[in-house]
């Protein structure tokens, strides 16, 4: 539709398609609730209040008496590809629940295809109801030093897709990168200050005068605080300030606190995201929504959690003039709820048309054809177990394990432990709760398989395996022998792409993930059941970790302290370097 027309829709002299009639008006740009209608025409607002002017013989009414107009909710931060359903699956899952937008990078596919892969997932998500505001990663991998991928997003790739209409800004800007003057970051950033795009941030855990020369890159905000005196220090230091209450990492509680009890007058920058959540969590407490309810528990204003998942989003990100308000000319992504307080979304209107009622799609999601470079991407050989055996002419050796944190999410420590060697073989000991864990290249450019030591698991028996493993997408392995670690990895090879619990050189639980090796077109309900059997069968091995399968996938991500492992070996986070995870012979 041309802009006349849009202006011509506005006055009425262009009749509008769509008007939500009789409802009250959750102005989140006002802060004020009161009764109005919304026109729309072609998918955009065009009026709102007494919109009489705009009604024509085939204006269709939708009724929304006794309920409440809210804006479409705005997923701040999110990788979409970690859910493990496609762009198509992912929207059956969230849209439903009054997700329309979401801020994402699509880095996990570009990491595998490259632009063409992140252009195929953006027309995608443009022929669903589910808008992607697309940030291009800062770089690719993130990780320090670097892994193999598929394809290294470099400055010249910036040059190209910045130009998109999607991109809002640079995503995912680690911190360690600005730490370390990392050359195509800051280049790409420089690119970005001439395109006058914002640059998104990435700095957990990052405080003082690590704080001051992060923020001095030019950070507009950063979703990763773990505690509520960081966030302060944060938003003190002119950042936006994005919450994150993720599947496996529960923020929210803490970190509201900025707004509730540190800072209540600057409750309007602060925003809201999920980052990394997987179906069988969402079915059971919701998206966007459930920090919308989370965070009026809490003693958030009803309106001002509300605004939290929409307008300061939308602001943060610098796309309030195309989303996160009901106001003339902004996209029509409205939500029909049943009060402020309660917030249980009945009806969702995303690009102006009647998508989803009680929780369920009312609208039919095909997904597009994949072609052969989105299906055809591992490209590593079969291993044995052999490949996977940590060998020592020692007695005994002293190993560090990388210990998953029971206090912090996803945060490594260092754990020592002795290991018997016996026949020159260094085994795991489940006694001691120290499994091997490796990383096997995927992409057929090196043979690289190192393998460490981890600890925290406390799986007893079988391998797991995942070929879906931020960032880079290799295949994570970890198990407690290595003829069942090469049974698991070896499935995932054979089916272009999964995760896998095998036990007694047999798949017990397999779920297949061809797009990419990464995601899958089945819907949100058949995932669920798949998650909720791959981690059920590792709790019965002995697994003690609430999320089995998401604790195993983020083991390669370097910008978590202390210890990673990615395909070119065993990772001290701090130091950024590789280490030998057998620390001695004894």
């Amino acid at each position: 539709m041309s802009l006349k027309q849009l202006i011509r829709a506005g006055h009425g002299s262009v009749k509008s398609d769509l008007v939500i009639a009789n409802g009250k008006l959750i102005n989140v740009a006002s802060a004020e609730i009161y009764p109005a209608d919304v026109a729309i025409k072609d998918g955009h607002i065009v009026a709102i209040g007494d919109v009489s002017h705009c009604i024509g013989p085939n204006t269709v009414i939708h009724d929304a008496s006794g309920r409440y107009l809210a804006p479409g909710l705005i997923d701040g931060h999110l990788h979409v590809e970690c859910s493990k359903l496609s762009v198509t699956s992912f929207a059956k899952l969230v849209v439903p629940l009054g997700t329309t937008s979401i801020v994402s990078g699509l880095d996990q596919i570009l990491v595998v295809a490259g632009l063409e892969g992140s252009r195929h997932f953006l027309d995608e998500a443009n022929a669903s109801p589910l808008t992607i505001h697309w940030g291009a990663p800062c770089k690719t991998p993130y990780t320090m030093p670097r892994s193999t991928v598929g394809h290294y997003f470099s400055p010249a790739d910036h040059r190209v897709a910045q130009e998109w209409p999607e991109c809002v800004g640079v995503w995912e800007t680690v911190r360690e990168f600005i730490q370390e003057e990392d050359a195509d970051v800051l280049e790409a950033l420089e690119i970005a200050q001439k395109n006058k795009l914002p640059v998104f941030g990435c700095a957990p855990m990052c405080r003082g005068h690590k704080l001051a020369a992060y923020a001095s890159a030019g950070i507009r905000l950063d979703h990763e605080s773990y505690t509520v005196e960081e966030t302060l220090e944060k938003l003190r230091n002119g950042m936006f300030v994005v919450i994150r209450e993720s599947s496996i990492s529960h923020f929210l509680k803490e970190n509201i606190q900025v707004a509730t009890k540190l800072a209540p007058k600057a409750s309007h920058r602060v925003s809201f995201c999920t980052d990394d959540v997987v179906a069988t969590d969402v079915l059971k407490r919701g998206h966007v929504d459930n920090m919308v309810r989370m965070a009026i528990a809490e003693g958030v204003p009803p309106i001002e959690a509300i605004q939290m998942a929409t307008i300061n989003s939308a602001v943060a990100y610098r796309i309030d003039h195309k989303v996160g308000l009901i106001a003339p000319g902004r996209q029509a992504d409205i939500l029909i709820v049943d009060s402020p307080e309660s917030f249980h979304v009945k009806e969702v209107i995303a690009k102006g048309e009647l998508v989803a009622r009680g929780g369920k799609m009312v609208k039919t999601l095909v997904p597009p054809l994949r072609p052969a470079f989105l299906t055809d991407t591992i490209k590593a050989k079969p291993v044995s177990a052999a490949d996977l055996e940590v060998r020592s002419d020692a007695g005994a050796v002293k190993v560090l394990a990388m210990n998953m944190s029971l206090d912090v999410p996803f945060v490594r420590n260092r754990r020592d432990a002795v290991l018997k060697v016996s026949g020159g073989i260094v085994a795991p000991d489940v006694a001691q709760d120290v499994l091997y864990v490796t990383v096997v290249e995927r992409y057929g450019k090196t043979t690289n398989r190192p393998v460490a030591f981890v600890s925290g698991f406390g799986l007893k028996r079988g391998a797991m395996a995942t070929s879906t493993a931020p960032d880079d997408n290799n295949i994570v392995c970890i198990g407690t022998n290595a003829a069942d670690m090469a049974v698991a990895i070896n499935w995932i090879i054979e089916k272009g792409g999964g995760q896998a619990f095998v036990e007694d050189g047999k798949v017990t639980v397999g779920l297949e993930l061809p797009i990419g090796g990464i995601v899958s077109d089945i819907d949100p309900e058949e995932m669920a059941v798949k998650e909720d059997a791959l981690d059920a069968a590792a709790r019965a091995a002995g697994c003690t970790l609430e999320w089995p399968f998401m604790n195993m996938f983020v083991l390669s991500i370097t910008a978590i302290p202390e210890y990673a492992i990615t395909d070119i070996g065993a990772i001290d986070c701090v130091g950024l370097k590789v280490f030998d995870p057998i620390l001695e012979n004894i």
